[in-house]
């Protein structure tokens, strides 16, 4: 029989099949197996195959509000998938992994102070001490006028709650996968077989413990801060000795790398982060009724004290902590022959953007509740709605950044054009040498389509400009400490004006919305259009399926429960009989290829395994070399005996060859098994319609090709390798 796995289109069953007629027959509406219904036509495949589809696009994003939750959540994700994107040496694996939850945590807390920002600055003490700020605002004046300890301690909820929605977000998916949970530990952690192998739930769990204390005890340093402003007391001391107390063992558990994944339950190391998140909870309750009750007088005027200085301090932390990450990663990740010079750097570079969308998030929430309080400019009674100047300098950081980002993407697509397009008219030259004249610009067509998707092996510099630059406007962060404006800066240093300067933030400020905005449409048209979902589904797919090792709050992990699932019913088909051929498009070769690692050896010598646009070798092993590598994959192709092979083409931009492309006129160099696996399939199949038709063959791409007579020849040369395999054992 065959299994078949889509990819990031989250194809329909009856799709992956390519039959109308299909049934469940295990699995739920998440993640299910489908057959064709019996008594149907073309109930088999090729040469009487039994076929059946292991649907399990609902998984990483199945409803509106799942992938909305990626769009928000999405500096969480990159975060969590930079943990996983360590060198190949196991001598920095404690190292990196310790920097980037510690960076991780710092997101956490940035959150807590973008809604103290908002909850507390902007409104309790700026807004509703200034009865021109409340008037004619029912949803601000019932508490205009009071006491700022009052406004602070009410207004306080709002953070709370804050911290309450990712927690339970956060806690809500770990109860769907229950049932696939294993208790066995991956056998090593550099392969691939660590994902799904293991339980993960512990972890998530102690990491979530150590976030929401660490959240809570943000929202303390804040009040507390602004409450010393005003004149310290013995109340307040103790109550800031026991937040910061719970700052330092959140960082120290943190950075215990060995204790915090130690599997399965563990009562002193769950009793110990429950323990400190209940500390939090309750020192948070005190802060809060302290800030209330507190007599000492309180400031006035201003931004809330201590709390622009707060949001410095911590983007100099995190520029600190990418700095590290950066130089550990660079001194461990060592050089393999023929590898690009920025691989292995993906860590810094993923956990740097993910700050700069975290900031730039933040800083917009910031600007917008500003400018909603202004009233256009209206600043009477002394009432300023200017964020903090950390904000100005990251906002500006940021839009530096994406300038610069595109300018570079611009400048690498005018540079490598021509040798792009001439790979691809030498590929289309040795695919149709003998076009008619006709055909001139459909050739044409096809050499744009490879041009354009060889442009995948461009991206690592232009991520690397980018993380550069948003790195260095973090930095410049802390000129917002000494109160330097930028405006002021840059003309003095540069000789930029300072209304242009301003003018700039502005747009950058814009651009924050834009983007913003445009991620909101790209996840709700993710959801409902299986087409757009192909081109925004490779950022969720790959993002979700590594386990959440660095962010609780990221999105799960739907590896998860697929691996497990699938391993579980490939033991299940081999035990009843059968010979299985594992079909696997895009991320679903990826399941497939960890699935094969848990297979035991009884089962893996009655699978093939057939993929076609997989990643592995070109992202993946480009991303996450301690997990995706030669090695690896060499083992994968021993386990199924080599009855393996990778179809892919010229115009994907996403999936590729395994081992060796197989070009028209390229100088072969692989012996060996590894040699037989990749196909290169011609894409188009031909550039002039056939006699049947009037119009040429489509340009497939990175589109599955269940239907195509080069599929069906596979089918045909595993399945019967799989036969005579059966024949020798009988």
């Amino acid at each position: 029989m065959e299994l078949r796995v889509h990819g990031v289109s989250g194809a329909g069953a009856d799709q992956v099949l390519d039959r109308p007629h299909v049934h469940q027959v295990a699995g739920d509406r998440s993640g299910g197996f489908y057959r064709t219904r019996p008594g149907y036509p073309g109930a088999t495949g090729t040469d009487g195959v039994i076929l059946e589809a292991y649907r399990w696009g609902d998984l990483p994003s199945g409803t509106a509000v799942r992938t909305l939750s990626l769009v928000f959540l999405l500096p969480f994700m990159l975060c969590n998938v930079a943990l996983w994107m360590r060198p190949a040496g196991h001598a920095s694996k404690h190292g990196v992994v310790a920097l980037c939850r510690l960076l991780a945590l710092t997101l956490t807390m940035l959150y807590v102070l973008s809604i103290v920002g908002v909850a507390l600055d902007l409104i309790a003490w700026r807004c509703m001490g200034i009865p021109s700020c409340t008037a004619g605002r029912s949803w601000l004046s019932w508490l205009g006028g009071r006491p700022p300890g009052l406004r602070l301690g009410v207004l306080a909820l709002v953070p709370v709650a804050a911290v309450g929605i990712v927690w339970w977000l956060g806690a809500r998916p770990g109860h769907l996968f229950d049932a696939f949970r294993t208790a066995a530990p991956a056998t090593t952690g550099s392969r691939l077989s660590s994902v799904g192998q293991w339980d993960g739930a512990p972890l998530v769990g102690r990491l979530r413990s150590v976030h929401v204390a660490a959240a809570f005890a943000t929202l303390d340093v804040s009040l507390l801060t602004a409450r010393a402003d005003g004149g310290a007391s013995w109340v307040m001391v103790v109550l800031l000795v026991a937040t910061g107390a719970v700052l330092l063992a959140c960082l120290a558990l943190l950075a215990t790398v060995r204790s915090l994944d130690r599997p399965g339950p563990s009562a002193w190391m769950d009793g110990l982060t429950r323990g400190l998140r209940t500390i939090a909870c309750g020192l948070t309750i005190l802060v809060i009724v302290h800030t209330i009750a507190s007599p000492e007088p309180w400031p006035q005027g201003g931004e809330l004290p201590g709390y622009g200085a707060l949001v410095a301090l911590l983007f100099v932390s995190q520029t600190a902590l990418l700095a590290v990450l950066t130089g550990l990663v660079i001194w461990r990740r060592g050089k393999s022959p023929g590898s690009s010079p920025l691989r292995a750097l993906g860590a810094p570079v993923f956990v740097t953007v993910a700050a700069g969308l975290a900031v730039a998030f933040s800083g917009e929430l910031d600007y917008r509740v500003a400018d909603l309080l202004d009233r256009d400019g209206d600043t009477a009674d002394g009432l300023v709605t200017s964020p903090p100047l950390p904000y100005k300098w990251a906002i500006f950081g940021f839009f530096i950044a994406v300038l610069a980002a595109v300018l570079v993407a611009g400048l690498i697509t005018v540079l490598t054009r021509r040798e792009r397009w001439r790979a691809a008219e030498a590929i289309v030259a040795a695919d149709f040498p003998h076009a008619p004249p006709e055909a001139a610009a459909r050739l044409r067509q096809v050499e744009r389509t490879i041009a354009r998707a060889r442009f995948t092996e461009r991206l690592e510099p232009l991520t690397l400009v980018y993380a550069g630059l948003a790195a260095l406007g973090l930095a410049t962060s802390v000129l917002g400490l000494l109160q330097l404006y930028p405006g002021d800066v840059i003309q003095r240093y540069i000789g930029v004006p300072a209304g242009m300067v301003n003018f700039l933030i502005g747009m950058g400020s814009y651009v924050i919305a834009a983007i913003i905005l445009g991620l909101v449409i790209g996840g709700i048209f993710a959801y409902r259009t299986a087409q757009f979902r192909r081109y925004v589904g490779v950022l969720w797919d790959l993002g979700t399926f590594w386990p959440r090792a660095a962010h609780p709050f990221a999105p799960p992990c739907y590896a998860e429960r697929a691996v497990p699932e699938l391993t579980k019913r490939i033991t299940y088909l081999v035990e009843q009989g059968e010979r299985v051929l594992l079909a696997g498009h895009s991320h679903g070769s990826v399941l497939l290829a960890a699935t094969v690692l848990q297979l035991p050896p009884r089962i893996t010598e009655r699978v093939a395994l057939l993929t076609y646009g997989s990643p592995l070798q070109r992202l993946y092993s480009r991303l996450f070399p301690a997990y995706v590598y030669d090695d690896l994959l060499r083992e994968i192709g021993g386990r199924v005996g080599w009855r393996w092979l990778n179809l892919w083409r010229d115009t994907d931009p996403i999936g590729g060859w395994i081992f060796a492309p197989h070009r028209p006129g390229d100088r072969e160099t692989l012996t060996g098994p590894a040699a037989t696996v990749d196909r290169r399939l011609t894409d188009p199949r031909d550039v002039v319609p056939p006699p049947y038709d009037s119009v040429p063959p489509p340009i497939v791409g990175h589109w599955p090709c269940e239907s195509d007579e080069a599929f069906t020849a596979a089918e045909r040369d595993l399945t019967e390798r799989l036969r005579a395999d059966r024949r020798r054992a009988g």
